[in-house]
């Protein structure tokens, strides 16, 4: 094998690995788009729920502290 078909032969190489990066990186942007999609998603669901407990009126039975302890004390 020649100087010239090895420095081709890297070349190639190089080139194959380069295709597989680019395809991995496309990969990896599709998935980080997909997730920031799901937590957007998530923090919107979480701000209606916030919002629902908060307006939710207290309950009309006494606290612990407030309740008469049972007869058989």
């Amino acid at each position: 094998m020649t100087e010239i078909e090895k420095l081709q032969a890297q070349i190639d190489e190089l080139e194959m690995k380069q295709a597989f990066q680019e395809q991995t990186i496309e990969e990896l942007n599709q998935a980080l788009t997909q997730q920031q999609f799901v937590i957007d998603k998530m923090q919107t669901q979480m701000q209606f729920l916030v919002g629902k407990v908060k307006g939710i009126e207290p309950s009309n039975m006494a606290s612990e502290s407030e309740e008469t302890p049972p007869p058989h004390y």
